[in-house]
């Protein structure tokens, strides 16, 4: 009986010491390392949306990017991510359509939806709407449907992440975010400032749930004052921990200026300022002189949760 006691003792030991682990060590990191993924959204919005962003993961130091399924240049980055088996493409999990003249329909189509979806047929534009009329089993069923088609189109799909935080509303949309992780065997973007932000409690976090340090996205007083600016001073003051940082890499083109009218913000002539940046020698420059090491979701994956 007092083996039973003292092997118990130190298994209650082991798993406090376990669950006390930083993510960075739980990774096989030290807790002194600076782990960053440089991550780019929207993937499929747009040909400029896809040409920018493989160019910043073949020549700059973009490291992983995530796809918007509903959108009409889904199938050309679909097609890449195939072809590039071993890079770190994720779903971006798209409930609106944001853009003033270019618009997306839910995957699953107009019968099954109807509460995330306009008078058009086209997904809702703004987060507003979402929060106040979708319908959280819809929404899963949608979400489902983006994951199952890039799958089956070959992609290796390595995360979740939600577009313009959707999926962070409310507690019945977080949880569908959530459930559909574990679903599917994948990490989801969470962290905890996210959850502040929208007014969502701590509680609705688990243990097992993995929670980025930090996840830095610019902000239209950024833009202001230049982009190059903004992640120069989060790449020199980025602490120890697991980070990321959200962009949107593009090329300034007449169809992405189009498709972006009247949207300053997060518009055209920024996403071609992500591209500069995130392209540059300066960028190289200082993720070396900061030791900031690079990271992906595939390895979050690989080792946490499959």
């Amino acid at each position: 009986m007092k083996r039973k006691y003292i092997f118990l003792f130190f298994t209650f030991m082991g798993l406090s010491i376990s669950a006390q682990k930083t993510l960075q060590e739980r990774l096989g990191y030290p807790k002194t390392a600076k782990l960053l993924i440089i991550h780019a959204d929207d993937l499929g919005m747009a040909h400029a949306q896809n040409s920018g962003s493989i160019l910043a993961m073949e020549k700059g130091s973009v490291n992983s990017a995530s796809l918007m399924v509903p959108c009409p240049w889904f199938s050309e980055i679909a097609a890449y991510a195939k072809d590039h088996p071993y890079g770190d493409f994720g779903i971006h999990l798209t409930l609106n359509s944001e853009w003033k003249y270019y618009k997306w329909r839910p995957v699953l189509g107009t019968e099954d939806g109807r509460t995330l979806i306009d008078e058009s047929g086209f997904l809702h534009e703004n987060l507003e709407i979402i929060d106040r009329n979708a319908n959280a089993a819809e929404v899963e069923n949608e979400l489902r449907a983006q994951i199952d088609l890039a799958l089956s189109k070959g992609v290796d799909v390595t995360h979740l992440d939600t577009h313009m935080g959707a999926l962070f509303l409310n507690p019945d949309l977080f949880q569908v975010y959530k459930r559909l992780g574990k679903k599917y065997k994948l990490p989801v973007l969470l962290s905890k400032a996210a959850l502040e932000n929208y007014g969502l409690s701590p509680d609705l976090l688990e243990e097992s749930d993995l929670v980025l340090d930090r996840v830095f996205t610019a902000e239209p007083k950024d833009y202001q004052s230049g982009l190059a600016t903004y992640y120069t001073k989060v790449l020199q003051k980025l602490q120890p921990g697991v980070h990321a940082i959200l962009l949107h890499t593009a090329h300034l083109t007449d169809e992405l200026e189009s498709a972006t009218i009247e949207h300053e913000d997060y518009g055209a002539k920024w996403r071609q300022q992500d591209l500069d940046f995130f392209t540059s020698e300066k960028c190289k420059n200082l993720l070396k002189e900061n030791n900031i090491q690079l990271l992906t979701w595939r390895e979050i994956r690989d080792k946490l949760v499959r």
